[in-house]
Parts: C-alpha cells; sequence; structure tokens
C-alpha cells in the first residue's frame, strides 16, 4: 500500500498584530500541537468557522413539521391548487 501526504501550498501570507497574552498562546500551542503558529491559526480559524455555520436543515424533520401543521393549507386552497394543476397539465 502507498501511502503519499502532500503539504498543503500556500498561496495567501498575512500579518496581523496580537497582544502579549494571545502571542503567548499562540506560542503554547504550537507547541503543544508540534506544529508551526500558522497552522495553530489554519485549525483555530477553521474550527471558529465551522462552528459557527448554520446547522443545515433536517429535510424529513422539515416535512414532519410542515405535515403536522397542515402546512398552511385549508381544504378550500388546496382543492383550488389541485384544479389549477389539473387545468395547467390539460393545457
Amino acid at each position: 500500500m502507498v501511502c503519499r501526504y502532500r503539504m498543503a501550498i500556500m498561496t495567501h501570507s498575512t500579518s496581523f498584530a496580537l497582544d502579549e497574552g494571545a502571542i503567548g498562546k499562540l506560542k503554547r500551542l504550537a507547541v503543544h500541537w508540534k506544529v508551526s503558529q500558522a497552522e495553530v491559526v489554519r485549525r483555530s480559524v477553521d474550527r471558529a468557522a465551522r462552528e459557527t455555520e448554520p446547522a443545515k436543515p433536517d429535510p424529513i424533520a422539515m416535512l414532519k413539521r410542515l405535515q403536522a401543521t397542515g402546512g398552511g393549507l385549508n381544504k378550500a386552497v388546496a382543492d383550488r391548487w389541485s384544479a389549477e394543476v389539473s387545468e395547467d397539465r390539460k393545457r
């Protein structure tokens, strides 16, 4: 079995200022994780982005909620819609 590991190619470079507390934490994490300070920043940004992304809606749960509430349709509205669809299909 052949395993090939490739290092990510970094195409952007940036600089930013950190206070003493933040730089100390960054350096300690880099030593603890045995990675570069840049890798600590990349991992931290990735994790923060994943944690702040809105949860993807569960289509099955959404359908069940819609069916439980009747979907906001009453019989008269549903019948009109059904008649419209039937007419459109005939055309």
